[in-house]
């Protein structure tokens, strides 16, 4: 039981610092799936 929860805590912080760390470096979804065609809100 303890290593479950062990692992759904590295679960989280995995995702919510993959997140963030991308986020910054450009690697969003709206930056990657983006063309010059495609109009995005900002």
């Amino acid at each position: 039981m303890k290593a479950m929860l062990l692992a759904f805590v590295a679960i989280g912080v995995i995702s919510v610092g993959s997140y963030f760390i991308l986020g910054e470096v450009g690697f969003s979804s709206q930056e990657r799936g983006a063309g010059a065609a495609v109009r995005l809100d900002d």
